[in-house]
């Protein structure tokens, strides 16, 4: 007789990243390939950052310090917050499991959006919840429905502002307004991995403040996009003591490695790094919005350091088109797909790519049509 797994995990499906760039060049025999699938820092990561991982080479064979002191500090120095206020994680993954593991029960319902990032929903039911799915509207996180579909069962609200996939926002107002009407009991989850590159003036930018004003509120940032490190997987979450101290007790040992608390510090102390990372990903969105306006490709307006389009193809088979020429971006669904945001160079190469892919999809669709019709003109 088999052994059988936890029957809440039997619709579950792994979590499928953005294809790596050595499996395309061995698909398709190509030696230069573009990865603009899984919003990463295309400037890489701060020379601090690199000095400080050479540093602690010295010392891999020791555990690391599993409270992630130095680090916990040096984020309530720039914060203004207690170090019992936080606490890192491999990466803001290993957070979204550990928050649901540590707050959900057989029959809780978790509030999530459709399009969001989907771990939100995989962890709910990997503990027994039952995900409420809400619609975007326009794109965008609907606050006023979110709210609607509270019920006595409630135990967790997801919020990502900005939205991965979409790159929209809401801004401080409505999320005010929402934190208020929401009964205390249930816990708000509010995921800011992208703030950094936020260019609206009315984006709520120190939400970290917001863990006095609303004790059942949690703020979850990241190290992976704009400061680069998404390979040391290094996130953090700060909320109240209380639970703080309870996602602590559930917490792998050794969670954060040494490697990745050294360079997280390091990426703190380099604030210029993140000023340049930050123009440039303006920039680049800029030159992107101006190129798909061009081509008549709507798009979401993004705040993040990506953009959510409508390929006006099947986004399946856009992706492969793209890969045969060496751009990877990531499909999403239906026609829609998204696209990180890179340098010029690599912006400017996805614009050619696409146009280039867009003239031999039309040609397929006449040639599968066989006439001369104003519909496949």
């Amino acid at each position: 007789m088999a052994i059988q797994h936890r029957p809440e995990i039997m619709d579950l499906q792994p979590y499928r990243p953005g294809k790596p760039i050595a499996d395309v060049k061995r698909e398709y025999g190509l030696t230069h390939v573009v990865k603009l699938a899984s919003n990463e820092n295309p400037l890489g990561y701060s020379e601090k950052v690199g000095e400080a991982i050479r540093q602690a080479l010295d010392h891999l064979s020791l555990y690391p310090d599993g409270n992630c002191t130095e680090l916990k500090d040096a984020l309530a120095a720039k914060f203004g917050l207690k170090p019992s206020q936080i606490l890192p994680s491999g990466g803001s993954d290993e957070m979204v499991d550990m928050i649901s593991k540590a707050y959900v029960n057989h029959g809780d319902e978790v509030i999530v959006a459709d399009v969001t990032f989907p771990r939100y929903i995989s962890t709910a039911k990997m503990m027994g919840g039952t995900p409420v799915v809400v619609p975007l509207k326009d794109f965008t996180y609907d606050l006023d429905s979110i709210y609607q579909a509270i019920t006595d069962k409630t135990k967790l609200i997801w919020l990502c502002n900005p939205n991965n996939p979409t790159g929209t926002m809401f801004g401080e107002k409505k999320l005010l307004e929402f934190l208020d009407k929401v009964p205390g009991h249930i816990m708000v989850i509010y995921d800011e991995a992208y703030n950094e590159y936020v260019t609206r003036d009315d984006y709520p930018r120190e939400a970290y403040k917001l863990i006095d004003r609303y004790p059942n509120v949690l703020v979850m940032r990241t190290f992976s996009k704009i400061y680069g490190l998404a390979a040391l997987r290094v996130g953090y979450t700060m909320a109240n003591e209380e639970i703080i101290t309870a996602l602590n007790k559930i917490r792998n040992p050794f969670n954060v490695s040494s490697v990745a608390q050294m360079a997280a510090i390091a990426a703190l102390s380099d604030q210029d790094f993140v000023s340049k990372a930050y123009a440039l990903n303006k920039e680049g969105k800029e030159y992107i919005y101006r190129a798909f306006d061009e081509m008549g490709i709507t798009y979401a307006p993004s705040e993040a350091n990506h953009i959510f389009f409508n390929c006006q193809y099947d986004t399946q088979e856009i992706f492969s088109e793209m890969q045969k020429r060496g751009i990877i971006i990531r499909p999403m669904f239906d026609t829609y797909a998204r696209v990180s945001i890179g340098t010029m160079e690599e912006n400017q190469l996805f614009i050619r790519t696409l146009k280039e892919v867009f003239i031999v999809l039309e040609a397929k669709k006449e040639a599968a049509c066989g006439c001369d019709c104003c519909t496949c003109k």
